[in-house]
């Protein structure tokens, strides 16, 4: 199993994933990569519910208050990569969903965990419920880098450059849908910059 490798030396890469890193960051306008937010406004954005949990500040999407989830409507992204930097409370709880389905309540779609000190097992890197990473790689309240890549049923996260985990989804759960940003709860503040994604060709 590809993931298995990754997941397996997790505790020794935790060392050297501390802040964002700069070697992965993409540029948009370059490559086809597509910038996702100006920085100032929630335009191209639409909560799906509780859409007073989003506001911009300080050059950032936070999330803070209720559950609720943040779709770009943009484009929807059938093969692609999505980026983002990310920074995270105590006890917070986060999400970067590609190919997700609009709809109330959790997305249909498949997760990038953004979970670093909360009860919730599955951290940062993880692909929630399919590829597991349980060792916490990102100290609270500091930005880091988290590319997910989406190529037919291979899955790719990466922090801060460092590739966490490589995944095939042999169910081929989710084929086609939004990116999403997710608030997971009250006293949760998630905050997220630098969004870009790229389309990419499908897969041979």
């Amino acid at each position: 199993m590809r993931n298995g490798a990754y997941i397996a030396g997790l505790l020794s890469l935790a060392l050297g994933i501390t802040t964002a890193s700069g070697q992965d960051k993409p540029t948009p306008g370059k490559d086809g990569w597509i910038s996702m937010f100006d920085g100032k406004t929630l335009d191209g954005w639409k909560a799906n519910e509780r859409p007073e949990s989003w506001k911009v500040a300080d050059g950032a999407i936070v999330g803070d208050g209720p559950a609720s989830h943040l779709f770009w409507m943009a484009r929807e992204c059938e093969n692609c990569e999505f980026y983002a930097e990310v920074k995270l409370n105590h006890s917070g709880n986060s999400g970067m969903y590609v190919r997700a389905a609009l709809g109330p309540g959790f997305p249909k779609g498949y997760e990038a965990q953004v979970e670093n000190t909360s009860p919730d097992p599955q951290k940062t890197g993880s692909l929630y419920g399919i590829a597991k990473v349980t060792e916490q790689l990102i100290q609270d309240d500091t930005w880091w880098s988290e590319h997910v890549i989406a190529q037919g049923n291979h899955i790719i996260i990466k922090i801060n450059g460092k590739v966490v985990t490589d995944t095939v989804d042999e169910r081929s759960r989710y084929t086609k849908g939004y990116l999403v940003l997710q608030q997971h709860n009250q006293g949760s503040i998630v905050q997220y910059r630098n969004l870009m994604m790229r389309p990419l060709p499908a897969s041979k």
